[in-house]
């Protein structure tokens, strides 16, 4: 496999963007990553799976990925924002060496660190922007 996996989402995360993040628009996209990284990761342990590969962790992470999305999605519903529709889960590749399922997982991995970094940070802006104090 020499192509990335191109259906992860792609996110920007640059001062600029940062400085002009909204509530409802961030949330929605909070939401959308949260649900295409819980296709990725449910679909890369299907593919462990026929490796006889470990896929622990992959269950965590869909479990972790699911609650942040249930909790997304009774947010959005509090500022009475529309839940956006699910990803189109894009075909994924056909994985034909463990090899190439241990690189994936690897990719997904360094994206998903990504996002929770992205993630924080906007949900720490917004808790800043809304002169909520730590509990």
């Amino acid at each position: 496999m020499d192509h990335k996996l191109e259906s992860l989402p792609h996110i920007r995360h640059t001062a600029v963007h940062f400085s002009s993040l909204k509530v409802n628009e961030s949330l929605c996209l909070l939401y959308g990553y949260t649900e295409s990284f819980k296709l990725h990761v449910g679909w890369l342990k299907t593919v462990k799976e026929n490796f006889s590969l470990p896929f622990q962790s992959d269950e965590g992470a869909i479990n972790h990925l699911s609650h942040l999305s249930n909790l997304i999605n009774t947010s959005l519903q509090q500022i009475r924002e529309d839940v956006p529709p699910l990803p189109s889960s894009s075909p994924f590749p056909v994985v034909p060496t463990a090899f190439d399922a241990t690189r994936l997982s690897v990719e997904i991995s360094e994206q998903l660190k990504v996002f929770c970094r992205w993630s924080k940070r906007v949900l720490l802006l917004f808790r800043r922007r809304s002169g909520c104090s730590r509990h």
